[in-house]
């Protein structure tokens, strides 16, 4: 059985949905598809595992406070590659 990342909703109004992500040890969103641009802004150093829908892995290593912007459409799994908690903020641009 997967642990399921845990989602704190930050804020919501009309321009901006954030959202803090915590990952236990191994734990993964489920595959899910971005509907909105969005920032990511890692809260410590660590490395995700990203699968895409055929099934093809790659690997992100975040540095703390280090951010990176994606356009909306991306769809993949993400996964806690790290054998310690790791969470990151998302900013979706609405």
């Amino acid at each position: 059985m997967t642990t399921a990342a845990v989602p704190t909703l930050q804020e919501d109004n009309d321009r901006v949905r954030v959202t803090e992500w915590r990952f236990a040890a191994g734990a993964e969103t489920g595959f899910h598809i971005h509907e909105m641009d969005y920032v990511v802004v890692p809260s410590g150093d660590g490395r995700l595992k990203l699968v895409s829908p055929e099934g093809e892995e790659s690997f992100a290593d975040l540095k703390h406070g280090q951010s990176y912007f994606r356009k909306a459409g991306v769809h993949h799994n993400v996964i806690n590659a790290n054998d310690y908690e790791f969470a990151f903020v998302e900013i979706e641009l609405k």
